[in-house]
């Protein structure tokens, strides 16, 4: 009889044995390397959906004279875990006698998925120097040394050059001196054929950059460079201008920047969304009328219109006062200064929190 006993009992062991075996390989298989790839993708996106509808609501807001508000991504945080459970029962009964024979395995799975995001809104002395501090001059020149467009970057981010003003929108905006186009016009295709550039200098303030005329036996960039000249007054024979931040220039060998704040962009770029008539009619959003001849030297920088249905194919799309305000994917333009003053934002991040959102992918 207990030769039966143990021979049923040697029959329950093998299944039991290789459910152990199974369970204790699946536990054996980290949780973590298989979803960075997944989860890594996942959250750049998403991240990236949100930051550009932040941005266009608060160009929307600042459009309507609402508040603008920033909330960064500061940290990424998701803890995985995987926790496996046998449960093995059996029971053998001798020959001969009354009773059942059977074995019973039970496995349960739990797994676990806890993301934490942290948000921290932009305020105080952030804010201030983020968004209402001027862009660095050094900064501007960089962007155009780089390969930006002179006219593109000095529309966008230039409030004047040596006392000539640029156009400026929102409710105290101004039209715009004609000097100020036909001089970024002539830095842009000066830069498209090599006729100027910008050093950096070891001096500080307006002594920080330098604008260099490249010498050249070319008639029409010596035209050019003799109408630039002309137009930042200076004399003819200057062959390079220190660059620094200020309204007018001091001496005749200086070029005086007066940059904008990133508040100040948006005010400028905002100014150009389109709003319901019904909303200026009744006084909720201002709108300064442009002549067709200053929308023809400085035309609209974006074109972000609105309606009261969901757009079909937008680039960006947010609701704001129960209408739909949004970029179409087709317009290349206005994605472009979108997408440029997004840049911007992170070039004049500062502070002691980090920049870039963390992904941190803890397993166990």
């Amino acid at each position: 009889m207990r030769e039966e006993v143990r021979d049923v009992t040697q029959a329950l062991r093998a299944p039991a044995a290789a459910a152990v075996l199974l369970t204790l390989a699946g536990c054996a298989a980290s949780v973590g390397p298989p979803t960075i790839a997944r989860d890594r993708f996942d959250y750049v996106e998403a991240i990236s959906a949100s930051w550009k509808n932040q941005m266009l609501l608060n160009l929307v807001k600042v459009r309507y004279s609402d508040v603008p508000v920033f909330l960064d991504v500061t940290s990424v945080l998701n803890a995985y875990g995987i926790d496996n459970e046998l449960h093995i029962s059996g029971q053998a009964a001798p020959v001969g006698r009354s009773g059942d024979t059977f074995l019973g395995a039970e496995g349960i799975t739990h797994y676990t998925d806890h993301p934490t995001i942290t948000y921290v809104p932009v305020l105080g002395d952030k804010f201030a120097k983020s968004f209402m501090s001027p862009i660095p001059v050094s900064g501007i020149l960089l962007l155009i040394q780089s390969g930006y467009p002179a006219d593109f970057v000095m529309r966008v981010c230039v409030s004047s050059v040596n006392g000539i003003e640029n156009a400026y929108g929102g409710r105290y905006g101004r039209p715009g001196d004609p000097k100020f186009k036909e001089l970024v016009t002539l830095m842009r295709e000066d830069q498209s054929r090599g006729g100027l550039g910008f050093e950096p200098r070891t001096g500080t303030g307006k002594r920080a950059m330098a604008f260099v005329f490249k010498p050249h036996e070319d008639d029409a960039m010596l035209r050019r460079h003799a109408r630039i000249k002309e137009l930042l007054g200076v004399k003819p024979e200057t062959r390079e201008l220190d660059v620094g931040y200020g309204s007018f220039a001091t001496e005749s060998t200086e070029m005086a920047v007066l940059t904008r704040s990133m508040f100040q962009v948006m005010v400028d770029i905002s100014s150009y969304i389109d709003v319901p008539d019904n909303d200026v009619a009744e006084g909720r959003v201002h709108s300064r009328p442009r002549t067709p001849d200053e929308l023809m030297m400085y035309p609209a920088l974006i074109a972000v219109r609105n309606s009261a249905e969901r757009p079909q194919d937008a680039y960006v799309a947010i609701q704001y006062r129960n209408r739909w305000y949004w970029i179409d994917d087709r317009d290349d333009r206005s994605k472009t200064i979108f997408s440029f003053l997004m840049l911007m934002f992170s070039l004049t991040e500062t502070g002691t929190s980090q920049a870039a959102p963390i992904l941190t992918v803890p397993a166990r």
